[in-house]
């Protein structure tokens, strides 16, 4: 049987590199003002969803991706990397 996880049991590969990105915003970006900056692009996040993202337990779309790429200014392989 398939199992949707990446090879370390989450459901992303993206969430750890989201974290370092947030992170390094300067001022540092909280994870209410990134779900508020998803909202602001369409995405219907909050604050909780943005930590289960980080933590791998939530998937992230292919739609999400691409909106979090732009507030970040890099590519979509750079968040996949």
């Amino acid at each position: 049987m398939f199992k949707n996880k990446s090879k370390s049991g989450k459901n992303n590969i993206c969430g750890e590199k989201v974290y370092f990105l947030r992170k390094q915003q300067i001022p540092k970006m909280s994870q209410r003002i990134l779900a508020e900056k998803l909202q602001l692009n369409g995405i219907d996040v909050d604050k909780n969803a943005i930590q289960r993202i980080e933590s791998g337990e939530r998937f992230v779309t292919d739609i999400e991706l691409k909106v979090l790429a732009e507030i970040f200014n890099i590519s979509t392989d750079d968040l996949l990397k």
